[in-house]
């Protein structure tokens, strides 16, 4: 398995759509962390968007995985980042 950063980066005119449709997201989320493909997310305390750590097979599965999003198809964020990350020390390595 490999880690992936994904970062959402928000803006006010995204707000409201995104107000709308947290639950569904944040409900996918919980699946994804109950079977250990997301191990840890949340919004950056400013609002201007959120990290997910993924645990997946390789990008192309991140990039899968993302899709699903509920907020991916309704362009709840303004950009999304994936970015494989390799932690050497702490929580997520080893």
């Amino acid at each position: 398995m490999a880690m992936f950063a994904v970062e959402y980066t928000y803006s006010d005119a995204t707000a409201a759509a995104r107000d709308e449709h947290r639950p569904k997201h944040r409900a996918w989320l919980s699946g994804l962390v109950e079977d250990g493909r997301v191990r840890a997310t949340g919004p950056w305390t400013d609002g201007s968007g959120a990290l997910i750590l993924l645990d997946v097979a390789d990008e192309a599965a991140a990039r899968d995985l993302m899709a699903q999003d509920p907020f991916a198809p309704r362009g709840r964020g303004d950009a999304v980042r994936i970015t494989a990350w390799t932690p050497v020390m702490g929580a997520f390595s080893g």
